[in-house]
C-alpha cells in the first residue's frame, strides 16, 4: 500500500469518526474538524499539484523534504561544521567581525585553531623594535587623486564594496552611510545608482556607474552626460568608479530579482518595475581602451576635476595591457583601479560564474600592480583591493601584495547583523539586509547597526596599526611582498617576493619584461580589448 493510497484511507476514517460524534458528542466532531479539515486540505493539495513528485506520491510527508532542505544550511551552520571550516565564511571570521562590530572582546584562548604547517598558512615578520599602534594611526589614510585630479580625495584604508540599494535594504544602505560618517571612510553605492538612503547621514560616497548606468541614463539605457554631471555635483559624491566587471560574475551583467524591484527602485534607476533587471555584460559608451580613457576623462570633466577610476576582476590579462598602453598613447589616466578578486560577491550570481570565472584576488592583484609598475604608471594611479577581506591581516597582505587600500562587503554585511542564512538572492534575508520585505526590512534598527558598522571599522583599522608596528613601521606603505611568507610544503616556505617576483618601475619601457608576462604584453592592442 503506497503512502497516497493510506492518506485516503486515514480522510476517510477521520469523516467516519466525525460524523459518529456529531450524533453523540457535536462539540468533539467541532474541535476535529477544526484540527483536521486544513490538514487534509494540505494533503490533497499535494495529491493534485503535478510540479513535485515527491508530493505527489507522499502527501503531506513529502513536504519535510522541502523543510529540511531550508533548514540544512541553519542548522549545519551551527550544529555541524567546526569553527574554521565553514563556508563560504568560516565561524572565527564570523565571530571577529561580531565581537568587533558590538566592541565586545576579540581576543581568543588557547593559541590558534589553524594548522600552521598546514600547505596555505601565511604570517608576516615581525620586528624586534616594534611601535606601538598609536604611532601608525596617523598614517592609515591615502590620498587619491592623479596629475590631472582637481578634487583628491584622503581615503581610509577600510571602505565599504559595492552594494546596490535594491540588493540591500533601506534601512541596510541607511545604517552603512551613517557608520561611514561616523568614522570618516567611504561607502560604494554599487551600480544601482546614488538612493534618498546613500545622502541620509552624509557620508563619503564613491559613486558606481555600471553598464546598466542606473541614475545617469537615458530611456533606451545609454549613458546620459547630463544625468551623470547633475549627480556627481553632489558634495558627498568624492570619486567616481566605472564597473566594468565584478568578482562574483565577473563577464555577467548585475542581477536585480523582479521580486526586489519595486517601485521606489525602479524609479531611482530609471527602469520598470516588478521586472526582473539584468545589466547588460558590457559598456556601450565605449568599446575599446582608448574610448574607455575619453570615458574617464568625460567624467572627469563633468564632475568637475574629482577622482575617477574602474573597477574589474582580472580575466584576460592582454586587455589590461592594452588598457595601459592606451595610457600612455593618450596620456590619460584614471586615478585608481579597484581589484575585485573572483572569490568576491554578495547578491545572485549563476553558480559557473561565481566558481570558475575569473583571477583570485592574490594573482590578479599582484599582476595589476606588476603591470602598472612596468609601465611607470603606478606613482600616479592607486589600487584598491576586494575579496573577502575581514580582518586586519587580510588587508595588510593585500597592501603588501601592491594594493593602496581596500573594500569589504560580506564584512559590512556581517557588522550589520547578517548570518549567512545565504538567502540574500531570495528576497527572505531574516536579518533585513538583502531584502525588500518591508516587514523583515523593519527589524533592523539604523542607529544600532550604524554605531556597529563604525566599531567593525574602527576596530579592524586599529587591528592594522597594531600589525604594521608589529613589523617594525610607522606607515603600511614600507610593507612590501618580502614581509609575507606562505607555505608552500610541509618542509618548504617562500616569501611573496619569491613566488610573485617584483617587477621593476618602468622596466617595461626598456624592454625589461619578465619571461612570464611576455606572452600578454606581445598580444596587447592599444585600440582594442
Amino acid at each position: 500500500m503506497n503512502l497516497r493510497t493510506l492518506f485516503y484511507l486515514v480522510c476517510c476514517f477521520i469523516i467516519i469518526v466525525e460524523v459518529a460524534l456529531w450524533m453523540f458528542i457535536p462539540i468533539l466532531s467541532i474541535i476535529l474538524a477544526v484540527l483536521t479539515t486544513p490538514v487534509i486540505i494540505l494533503g490533497f493539495q499535494d495529491i493534485l499539484q503535478k510540479r513535485q513528485t515527491l508530493r505527489r506520491n507522499y502527501p503531506l510527508f513529502g513536504r519535510g523534504r522541502y523543510w529540511m532542505e531550508w533548514l540544512r544550511p541553519k542548522i549545519y551552520q551551527y550544529f555541524v561544521e567546526s569553527d574554521i571550516d565553514g563556508r563560504p565564511i568560516n565561524r572565527i571570521i564570523r565571530s571577529v567581525v561580531y565581537q568587533r562590530a558590538k566592541q565586545v572582546r576579540d581576543s581568543t584562548p588557547f593559541g590558534t585553531q589553524l594548522d600552521v604547517y598546514e600547505v596555505g598558512y601565511e604570517w608576516i615578520n615581525h620586528s624586534m623594535n616594534a611601535l606601538p599602534a598609536k604611532e601608525v594611526r596617523s598614517n592609515l589614510r591615502v590620498n587619491f587623486g592623479g596629475p590631472d585630479c582637481k578634487k583628491p580625495y584622503s581615503c581610509s584604508l577600510l571602505n565599504v564594496s559595492a552594494m546596490s540599494f535594491g540588493a540591500l535594504s533601506k534601512n541596510a544602505i541607511t545604517a552603512l552611510n551613517w557608520g561611514a560618517n561616523l568614522g570618516h571612510f567611504a561607502h560604494n553605492t554599487g551600480e544601482g545608482s546614488i538612493s534618498p538612503y546613500h545622502l541620509k547621514k552624509n557620508g563619503d560616497l564613491i559613486w558606481q556607474i555600471g553598464t546598466g548606468y542606473f541614475g545617469c541614463r537615458t530611456k533606451d539605457g545609454q549613458f546620459c552626460p547630463d544625468k551623470f554631471q547633475e549627480k556627481a555635483q553632489y558634495d558627498c559624491v568624492k570619486m567616481i568608479e566605472i564597473k566594468l566587471s565584478q568578482g562574483a560574475k565577473p563577464g555577467h551583467g548585475g542581477i536585480l530579482p523582479a521580486s526586489k524591484n519595486n517601485p521606489e527602485i525602479a524609479r531611482i534607476r530609471g527602469v520598470e518595475p516588478y521586472t526582473t533587471v539584468n545589466s547588460p555584460p558590457r559598456h556601450s559608451a565605449f568599446s575599446n581602451p582608448v574610448e574607455l580613457l575619453e570615458f574617464i576623462q568625460l567624467l572627469r570633466d563633468r564632475s568637475g576635476g574629482k577622482p575617477i577610476g574602474f573597477k574589474l576582476c582580472s580575466g584576460n590579462r592582454s586587455e589590461f595591457v592594452s588598457i595601459c598602453m592606451a595610457m600612455i598613447k593618450t596620456g590619460i589616466k584614471p586615478d585608481f583601479i579597484a581589484v575585485d578578486g573572483g572569490e568576491g560577491g554578495t547578491g545572485a550570481a549563476p553558480l559557473e560564474f561565481s566558481n570558475h570565472i575569473g583571477m583570485p584576488l592574490r594573482e590578479g592583484l599582484v599582476f595589476i600592480s606588476d603591470i602598472l609598475r612596468g609601465y611607470n604608471l603606478k606613482k600616479d594611479i592607486r589600487i584598491i583591493a576586494s575579496g573577502k577581506l575581514f580582518t586586519g591581516f587580510d588587508i595588510v597582505k593585500a597592501l603588501a601584495l601592491g594594493a593602496d587600500a581596500s573594500y569589504t562587503a560580506r564584512a559590512m554585511m556581517l557588522a550589520l547583523g547578517c548570518i549567512q542564512a545565504l538567502e540574500c538572492n531570495s528576497n527572505t534575508c531574516p536579518a533585513g539586509i538583502a531584502t525588500q520585505n518591508p516587514g523583515l526590512v523593519n527589524g533592523l534598527d539604523i542607529e544600532t547597526k550604524a554605531r556597529r558598522i563604525y566599531s567593525f571599522h574602527h576596530e579592524t583599522i586599529h587591528s592594522i596599526a597594531e600589525i604594521v608596528g608589529a613589523a617594525g613601521f610607522n606607515a603600511p606603505h614600507f610593507l612590501g611582498r618580502a614581509h609575507i611568507n606562505r607555505r608552500i610544503s610541509n618542509a618548504e616556505i617562500r616569501r611573496y617576493d619569491e613566488i610573485f617576483p617584483v617587477v621593476e618601475e618602468g622596466s617595461f619601457q626598456e624592454k625589461a619584461i619578465p619571461d612570464d608576462l611576455k606572452f600578454y604584453v606581445e598580444r596587447a592592442k592599444v585600440n582594442s580589448f
